[in-house]
């Protein structure tokens, strides 16, 4: 069969559950990574053809995404913030918004000429932030820490494939109470949707991404905020910076609970978006 009237069959396909344009995106992601064939390519070559075992094969990754798996999952890897992440069901997929907040505190780091300084990412999953960070910042020293033993496994791996050198430490966040260690910046993406927005999720979110990295309980929606920042009042350095992702509808809440912790210089930040979604503070 001719690649281009597959492209047409599974646009078709798919259409009914994702628009026009995803499933395109879809279609030249795959034809890259399994095909080794760009977009351009096809184009210099319309007459070009798909093998009887290739189509299998991408009819197995049709009925897949007509499950609605994410296709960062089937492909098993995903881009963030330029580099290249190793992905499956024990870690979330990194978000653009994720990379605005690792473009803050780089900008702050360059702006502060921050020199042999600790970072501490919590709850790294893939390790995308941490990750990125030590690529970026080769003066740094990066720890990250996760509950997860799988999700360790693959930020590990992640590290070795970006080349970078990130301690990576297996630590329930809330049975800790000190971190035994002064840190400059400490970064912490935790989960932060409540139960009550599972209706906003997307099928491919709430029935593939790992929940324990997704959700809080309803009556105690900043559990994790409370305790990071807490554990960041004792291993904050003087002047040292607190870096959170935050769920859109608790921009006052956490405001209001790092300005009760004693923090200083609050900032809160939109994303590309327009929701309130970072926010930093610093210890004083």
């Amino acid at each position: 069969m001719q690649i281009k009237n597959y492209r047409a069959y599974f646009i078709e396909t798919l259409t009914p559950i994702y628009d026009a344009m995803e499933t395109e995106s879809f279609f030249y992601l795959i034809l890259e990574e399994r095909n080794r064939m760009k977009r351009i390519d096809l184009a210099l070559q319309p007459e070009a053809t798909f093998t009887e075992q290739e189509i299998i094969n991408w009819n197995a990754i049709l009925e897949q995404l007509q499950q609605q798996i994410p296709i960062q999952y089937i492909l098993g890897k995903t881009v963030f913030y330029g580099l290249d992440f190793e992905v499956d069901e024990n870690v979330l997929i990194p978000r653009p918004e994720t990379e605005e907040l690792v473009e803050w505190i780089l900008s702050d780091c360059k702006a502060q000429k921050l020199e042999d300084f600790k970072i501490l990412d919590i709850g790294t999953g893939s390790g995308c932030i941490a990750i990125s960070l030590a690529k970026n910042l080769p003066q740094a020293e990066v720890s990250a820490i996760d509950v997860s033993e799988s999700a360790l496994n693959i930020a590990t791996k992640n590290a070795t494939l970006n080349q970078v050198e990130v301690k990576f430490i297996r630590k329930n966040i809330l049975e800790t109470e000190d971190l035994n260690t002064k840190f400059d910046i400490i970064v912490s993406n935790p989960p932060y949707v409540r139960n009550l927005e599972k209706a906003e999720i997307k099928k491919n979110v709430l029935e593939y991404e790992p929940h324990l990295a997704l959700f809080v309980e309803d009556h105690d929606a900043l559990l994790f905020y409370r305790k990071i920042a807490a554990l960041a009042q004792k291993n904050l350095k003087e002047n040292g910076q607190l870096y959170f992702e935050i769920n859109q509808y608790l921009g006052s809440e956490m405001m209001a609970l790092l300005q009760s912790m004693g923090f200083a210089d609050i900032e809160l930040r939109k994303d590309i978006y327009g929701n309130d979604r970072m926010m930093r503070a610093v210890k004083k």
